[in-house]
């Protein structure tokens, strides 16, 4: 079935390391209690600021970071936020400071620090790297928040460069697709801000190709972009099934998001 296709490819991307983020779950997994950053993504759908305010609430980690300038889907929680929250001005933010006034508003809670500037996974990454060393604060534990399509991807980007470091995913949802009477796929939980059917599987078949470890894959046999991801079996057969159907939904990279880097590499 497709749905079942679907959730594999959406199970895979979408990891998370604890069930819970709690104290109590952190020390019976990894011994400690808190770790040393906490990081939202601001490529997450909305929920992933309610996941952010859990987490401070629940003092999983000393420090608590947002990142994201403007990307892929910058406008989509501009338009999202405002939509239903229309005292938060959001015209022209950049992601980070999107979810730094939800938390403010609905929360009453508020970042450490903000990384503005990144517009793609890569840069996500180096430029929160950069922000940590510029205020001092060395890691040895990272808890890593990123919308589920693209969580493996981020934390294999981290792992490039800090493959020392105890890298814990929490993506910001797990969603599950099933098949109704009439044939259409639909989410079997309201999930907060969750994008609509036809753009959550285009996020997930986007990915599977970025991770592989070949020539156009981003892996170190390809652009370097990320550490080695093995893809079982189970998933590439999942996406060679969804593209029968969903060929034209394989999101390439757009070049205005590149990092400067990026552009010079190519």
């Amino acid at each position: 079935m497709i749905s079942e296709d679907i959730n594999i490819l959406g199970g895979f991307l979408g990891r998370r390391d604890v069930s819970v983020l709690t104290a109590q779950e952190l020390k019976k997994r990894y011994g400690f209690e808190r770790a040393d950053v906490f990081v939202l993504f601001g490529g997450s759908i909305l929920c992933g600021g309610d996941v952010m305010a859990e987490a401070i609430k629940n003092r999983v980690a000393q420090h608590f970071v947002i990142v994201g300038g403007a990307g892929h889907t910058t406008e989509s929680l501009r338009q999202r936020v405002h939509e239903e929250y229309p005292d938060i001005e959001t015209e022209g933010l950049p992601e980070a400071e999107v979810f730094e006034r939800y938390l403010s508003q609905c929360y009453n809670l508020h970042a450490d620090f903000l990384e503005c500037e990144s517009t793609n996974c890569g840069n996500n990454i180096t430029l929160l790297l950069k922000l940590l060393e510029e205020h001092n604060i060395s890691f040895s534990s990272m808890i890593l928040c990123q919308d589920a399509s693209m969580q493996l991807r981020m934390s294999a980007g981290l792992r490039k460069y800090r493959p020392d470091a105890e890298i814990i995913n929490y993506a910001a949802y797990q969603a599950r697709v099933q098949e109704e009477a009439d044939g259409t796929l639909a989410f079997g939980q309201k999930i907060h801000g969750m994008w609509d059917m036809d753009r959550y599987i285009t996020l997930l078949m986007g990915e599977i190709p970025r991770l592989r470890d070949g020539a156009e894959g981003y892996g170190p046999a390809g652009k370097g972009y990320i550490a080695h991801v093995d893809i079982p079996e189970e998933v590439e057969t999942a996406f060679r099934n969804l593209q029968t159907v969903y060929a034209d939904h394989i999101r390439q990279a757009n070049p205005a998001y590149a990092s400067r880097e990026e552009r010079i590499r190519k």
